[in-house]
C-alpha cells in the first residue's frame, strides 16, 4: 500500500495518475479530508493503511510563480520545510516505514565551477546560507537539510516541470503565454518521466538518496522559444530582457534559479530519462489545449 500525499497538485496529480493506470494499490490524501500535517494524524494514517511506503508531493509553489511566496512565507516554509521534518519523524515512528519527498532543483544557481551539472553531493549555492535566493528556494533547501541524515527515504529533485497539455504550472505554458522573457539555460523535467522515474526507485529497491530527476542535458530559453515557433506557433515572436537586473527590474519580485543540473546517478541505476530536445519536442509535436 502506497500513500500519496498532495494528489491534488501538478506534480501529485499525476503521481495518482500513473499508480492508478498501473493498478498499484494506493491511497490518495489531501488536506481537505485529513490534516496530515500533525505528526499523530500521520501516524495513525500510516498505521491504519498498513502503509508499505509514502509519496509526498505536497508543498507550496505560490501562484502565479514563486513571486507569491514573498508574500505568503509562513505558508512556504510549513509546506516545504516545516511538512519534510513532520513527514520523517511520522514515518520513523509508523515503524520506520521508507518514503519519497519531491524536492527541486532550485536550490542551484548556474553550473558548478568546472563547467559541469550540479550533481547530488554538491552544496545548495542559491539557500538561505548563501543569501542570494527566493523565499522559496531557501525554504526547498531547509526541507532537503532536515532530511539530510535520514534513512530509507528518496529525495526526488524536480526542475521546471512540462508536458504535452497546456497548464499554468506547464513551463511550455508559460512560454506560450509570455512575449518578453528572461534568456536562461536550464535542466527541465518532463512531468510523466518524473513520476515514472520515481516511482522505478521504488520499484527497482535503488540505494535511498537524493537523486536528480531532470532530462538528460540543458536548455536556452532562446531555444525552447525557438521550438515552440517551429513545432506550435509560426507567427508567434518574442523578445527578451537585456539583463537579468532589467528583469528583476520589470518583471519580478525575487530572483530566480536558473541552474543546470547532472542526472548521472539516476541514469546509472538503469532508470531511463529521455534526452531533453527529444522531449520538448514531442510535448510540442503532441500539444493539447484541453
Amino acid at each position: 500500500m502506497i500513500l500519496l500525499l498532495g494528489h491534488t497538485g501538478y506534480i501529485g496529480g499525476e503521481f495518482k495518475r500513473q499508480l492508478e493506470s498501473s493498478g498499484i494499490e494506493h491511497r490518495s490524501i489531501s488536506r481537505s479530508e485529513l490534516d496530515y500535517t500533525r505528526r499523530d494524524v500521520l501516524i495513525s494514517l500510516i498505521r491504519e493503511s498498513h502503509a508499505t511506503f509514502l509519496i509526498n508531493a505536497a508543498g507550496y509553489t505560490g501562484k502565479p510563480n514563486v513571486d507569491a511566496c514573498e508574500q505568503h512565507k509562513s505558508e512556504c516554509l510549513d509546506g516545504n520545510a516545516v511538512l519534510p521534518g513532520t513527514i520523517r519523524e511520522a514515518c520513523e515512528m509508523a515503524g520506520g516505514i521508507p518514503w519519497g519527498h519531491v524536492s527541486s532543483g532550485c536550490i542551484y544557481t548556474g553550473r558548478r565551477h568546472d563547467g559541469q551539472g550540479f550533481t547530488e553531493t554538491d552544496e545548495p549555492n542559491f539557500c538561505f546560507r548563501t543569501n542570494n535566493c527566493s523565499w522559496y528556494s531557501g525554504c526547498k533547501a531547509l526541507g532537503e537539510e532536515v532530511l539530510a541524515d535520514a534513512d530509507d527515504v528518496f529525495i526526488w529533485r524536480l526542475r521546471i516541470p512540462f508536458n504535452e497539455q497546456a497548464s499554468s504550472r506547464n513551463y511550455l505554458s508559460k512560454l506560450i503565454r509570455y512575449e518578453r522573457l528572461l534568456q536562461a539555460e536550464n535542466s527541465i523535467s518532463h512531468l510523466a518521466e518524473f513520476v515514472s522515474a520515481c516511482l522505478e526507485c521504488w520499484h527497482r529497491r535503488v540505494p535511498f538518496g537524493i537523486y536528480n530527476v531532470t532530462n538528460t542535458g540543458s536548455v536556452t530559453t532562446r531555444q525552447v522559444t525557438e521550438m515552440i515557433q517551429r513545432h506550435l506557433l509560426p507567427d508567434k515572436t518574442y523578445d527578451f530582457f537585456e539583463s537579468e537586473a532589467e528583469f528583476m527590474q520589470l518583471a519580478a519580485k525575487t530572483p530566480r534559479s536558473n541552474c543546470v543540473m547532472d542526472n548521472t546517478k539516476l541514469l546509472s541505476t538503469g532508470i531511463k530519462i529521455s534526452n531533453i530536445q527529444e522531449a520538448l519536442s514531442q510535448s510540442l509535436r503532441d500539444w493539447s489545449d484541453e
